[in-house]
């Protein structure tokens, strides 16, 4: 019978050695490199990630520590190469506790630098400086300099980001003296430059500031670091436009944008979105596999034992296996819980990254519209400023081309700044008295003109159950009508446009309205009304071409509807015309008081002295023309401090304060007026951009706000409500 036992324990421990020797013939740490190395070269990184971590499972399989260290260090690699860096530092942290129980080498030092430089790029500086003095401590325990300038400028980098300019200085100068032929060294050499130019520039020494950074883009154009010319070029922007050289700026600036956006496509190329999360889900499938797989090749141990113990006839060994099973289970049970909160991690950081990316289009749409309002607000005044001078009719034709241009852009403008505000939950909706039957009318008197030009008849109906005085947002609904009117007259010729309000159900002081905008025009395709809410969304090319527009009026109006409180629908058929309808909820104000506008009147204008504050000559220029026409004395400073001076000196009617000045800018000055003269009618002279308004800017001590590009009318309309 022992014997019996013993034959069956053999060959129970036969067939369990072979059934878990899984490890293939042909499989190894070389033929993996050759893949990845091939991978690597043609640029192809999912593929590259797809084989490191084939490499890395074979290293566990085969247990080499060596090879899994190696292998979690190139992959480290690769994801730093393509900005991944949480990933890349897990790798890096894996790699090097790997590497702790080996001999020291260069890989363990370099990854140890690596793991360095992902904390600099979290702005982790204490956990960075760790890194960077044990990747130092293992090159000189194995004698190795090459790595002492790379370790330097960091450490450089750091003392900078302490504002310990001094030591920071002290370092990168020792790497500039040093005379080299290595590209990469030539790449730190031009860092260390450029990093010597940020701190000159904090320290307001421009002019040295520029000559390190050309010295260090001169540098660049060796080495062909895109990343690093990309920082250069804008530092140097930075640096212009504190030196007033706008040109210059501007130039640089628009460099460094092309250069960045192209670099961005390269990354997205090397390693698409959809790339890495394909690549993601499919390691953590293959982990829930491998889990699977242990889980089921443990049952059969458990089953091998079990019939051992069987037949062993051990009562206590059968209350072993129990107690194996049930710490298997809890085991596995806790790595698919470590499993689902590392997951979580990564769903929080890529959430993190969206919003990071969506703020960051935000803000560069706000500042390029900011930016374009001055220009167009020369081009707006200097148009409006030759037509009023009776040019000959050849001139006028070119004059009334370069206004509607302007006017076109900046209409343009003002869409892509409303969409942002919405976006970025920067708008409030008001609750102010208004007469609706006025503001339909006021739209129609203002959009006749069109529909007269294509022979449309335009009418405006409104039920007369409707109370005349509302609470809501006149502003923002003005904005809607005056979107879907204009394209229905403007897809519209020969035909009619109909715009209807009706009482939907009444409560005490409050109604429900249902507005309609319907036309008899060209119609919209059927496959493009899911799209034609969508920003820059047309229904084709030739319709752009023959009819122009933007293409965001509609996603305005979505946008706005829904602020509201709405939705709106549409309806249409081609050659039939289209239908835009949706129901809003207002207020009835039960005691309106009436509201009477003042009138703009010259008279109040003549003899006024009146000083303008702008920094832009040309803008100084068509401010100056636009008030000598109307008989305005004119006094032009260009900063905020001679306007403070120039205030307390002299009497003046007015000031017209630009809000971006060189020095302090426009709200500063007008707050150190205040405290001296509390009387004098400021306003603002600004092109408002998305985290701007008009409350935070009166809140300076100013009277009212004109927008860049100011249209002519409302501009002397403001002045003389002061005058």
């Amino acid at each position: 019978m022992k014997q019996l036992i013993i034959f069956f324990i053999l060959i129970s421990s036969f067939l369990y050695s072979q059934q878990i020797k899984k490890v293939g013939e042909q499989d190894s740490i070389t033929f993996y490199n050759k893949i990845i190395a091939d991978n690597i070269a043609k640029s192809n990184i999912k593929a590259a990630l797809q084989n490191t971590q084939k490499a890395i499972n074979f290293s566990k399989e085969t247990k080499d520590q060596v090879a899994e260290a190696v292998c979690n260090y190139k992959l480290g690699q690769i994801y730093f190469g393509v900005k991944k860096y949480e990933d890349a530092l897990d790798a890096f942290q894996k790699s090097i506790l790997l590497f702790e129980s080996q001999k020291m080498s260069t890989t363990h030092a370099s990854a140890y630098y690596y793991q360095g430089l992902c904390y600099m790029r979290r702005k982790n500086i204490v956990r960075a400086r760790e890194s960077f003095d044990k990747s130092q401590d293992l090159y000189d325990s194995l004698k190795i300099k090459d790595a002492d300038e790379l370790i330097n400028f960091q450490k450089g980098i750091i003392y900078k980001m302490e504002g310990k300019y001094d030591l920071a200085s002290t370092i990168f100068n020792t790497i500039i003296v040093k005379s080299t032929t290595d590209d990469l060294l030539d790449t730190t050499k031009a860092g260390s430059l450029y990093q010597i130019g940020t701190i000159e520039m904090i320290q307001d020494r421009n002019n040295l500031a520029l000559t390190y950074f050309n010295k260090s883009l001169d540098l660049n154009e060796k080495n062909k670091n895109l990343e690093q010319k990309s920082r250069i070029l804008f530092a140097l922007s930075t640096v212009y436009e504190k030196m007033l050289d706008k040109n210059n700026a501007y130039n640089y600036l628009k460099q460094h944008t092309n250069l960045k956006e192209s670099i961005s496509i390269a990354d997205n190329e090397k390693l698409g979105v959809d790339d890495y999360e394909s690549f993601k889900e499919t390691e953590r499938l293959k982990e829930i596999a491998q889990l699977n797989k242990e889980k089921k090749e443990q049952e059969k141990t458990n089953e091998f034992t079990q019939l051992i113990n069987v037949l062993a006839g051990s009562l206590i060994g059968i209350l072993s296996l129990l107690s194996l099973v049930l710490y298997k289970n809890n085991r596995i049970k806790r790595k698919s819980n470590l499993l689902l909160e590392d997951k979580n991690k990564e769903l929080v950081r890529a959430k993190e990254k969206i919003e990071k990316a969506s703020n960051a289009r935000s803000e560069f749409l706000s500042t390029v519209s900011h930016e374009l309002r001055t220009p167009l607000n020369a081009i707006n005044g200097i148009a409006h400023l030759l037509l009023e001078e009776n040019p000959r009719e050849s001139q006028r034709q070119y004059l009334d081309s370069l206004k509607f241009s302007g006017e076109y852009l900046t209409t343009f403008i003002n869409d892509i700044l409303e969409i942002n505000k919405i976006e970025s939950n920067n708008v409030e909706v008001e609750k102010t008295n208004f007469s609706l039957r006025e503001l339909l009318c006021n739209i129609k008197n203002s959009l006749k003109e069109l529909a007269i030009k294509n022979n449309d008849a335009f009418t405006v109906t409104v039920d007369q159950d409707v109370p005349d005085h509302l609470i809501g947002d006149p502003t923002k609904l003005s904005q809607i009508f005056i979107n879907l009117i204009n394209n229905a007259l403007k897809f519209t010729s020969n035909g009619s446009v109909a715009v209807v309000t009706k009482l939907i159900s009444s409560e005490e002081n409050a109604v429900v309205l249902f507005f309609e905008v319907k036309d008899t025009g060209i119609g919209i395709r059927e496959d493009k009304l899911n799209v034609v809410f969508e920003s820059f969304a047309q229904g084709s090319v030739e319709i752009n071409r023959k009819f122009g527009g933007t293409g965001l009026g509609l996603t305005i109006v979505k946008r706005l509807v829904a602020l509201l409180g709405g939705k709106i629908k549409v309806e249409s058929k081609i050659g039939e015309g289209a239908r835009f309808y949706f129901q809003l909820e207002f207020g009835v104000d039960t005691n309106p008081m009436e509201v009477k506008e003042k009138l703009y009147d010259e008279a109040l204008l003549k003899d006024k002295h009146i000083l303008i504050v702008e920094d832009n000559k040309i803008n100084q220029l068509v401010s100056k023309k636009m008030l000598l026409s109307k008989g305005i004395i004119c006094q032009i400073i260009d900063n905020g401090e001679d306007a403070i001076e120039s205030v307390r000196n002299n009497n003046f009617d007015m000031v017209l304060m630009d809000v971006h000045l060189p020095g302090i800018n426009g709200t500063i000055a007008t707050s150190k007026i205040r405290e001296f003269n509390i009387k004098i009618p400021i306003i603002a002279l600004t092109a408002i951009s998305l985290f701007e308004n008009k409350e935070d800017l009166m809140a300076f001590g100013m009277n009212d706000v004109i927008t860049k590009p100011f249209i002519p009318e409302e501009f002397y309309t403001k002045i003389s409500k002061f005058l």
